[in-house]
């Protein structure tokens, strides 16, 4: 199937950049803690700004924040952070910036009570991806009762920037959900690969 011939869910459409990441990351379930704490830190600095503008910056993200490694991201001292809020390749938000150090220390914790943070996340779901059936972009919600409680249980474990919109973008970009809509050629092929 050519590039121009597939049909893919409307957000993507345009722009190579994010063609590229609808059609091989958004949605595939991920199991593998690193990756994992990728998206919840791009996720958290996406709060309140478009998906496209983080994804331009990811590789800068990987860069400063010592390519996610959560373990290093938990002993940033004030002079790191500092050093951070310098860094005109990334999303210049204290707030967020000291989160993602918060967070790393929570992703820690989660990771000594359950094992992995994947068994954790997954939990929610009994392991398996849920598989949505919307039509058009416009059914898709923002956030659900699933995200909601997720996003509680987060904060209770002193997570921050995490508000159940932030939560069900996570979801669905580490396929905790599949929301490709069903005429998107991704959609089928996820939900036949992979089964779990």
């Amino acid at each position: 199937m050519s590039n121009t011939s597939k049909h893919r869910c409307g957000w993507c459409i345009g722009d190579p950049l994010y063609e590229a990441y609808h059609d091989n990351e958004w949605g595939v379930p991920v199991y593998d803690d690193d990756t994992l704490f990728e998206f919840l830190v791009l996720e958290t600095f996406q709060a309140g700004l478009s998906w496209i503008t983080i994804l331009r910056k990811r590789e800068n993200f990987r860069d400063a924040f010592d390519g996610f490694d959560f373990k290093k991201i938990t002993n940033y001292n004030q002079e790191k952070i500092d050093a951070l809020l310098q860094d005109t390749g990334i999303i210049r938000n204290k707030l967020k910036v000291n989160a993602t150090v918060t967070n790393a220390q929570a992703f820690i914790k989660i990771q000594e009570e359950f094992g992995s943070f994947s068994k954790y996340i997954w939990g929610f779901t009994n392991g398996k991806p849920i598989k949505n059936a919307f039509k058009s972009l416009d059914k898709i919600p923002a956030n659900t009762s699933l995200s909601d409680t997720i996003s509680k249980d987060l904060k209770k474990r002193g997570f921050k920037f995490v508000g159940t919109t932030v939560v069900y973008a996570f979801m669905q970009a580490v396929g905790v959900v599949n929301d490709h809509i069903t005429s998107c050629f991704r959609y089928q092929e996820i939900n036949t690969k992979h089964k779990r």
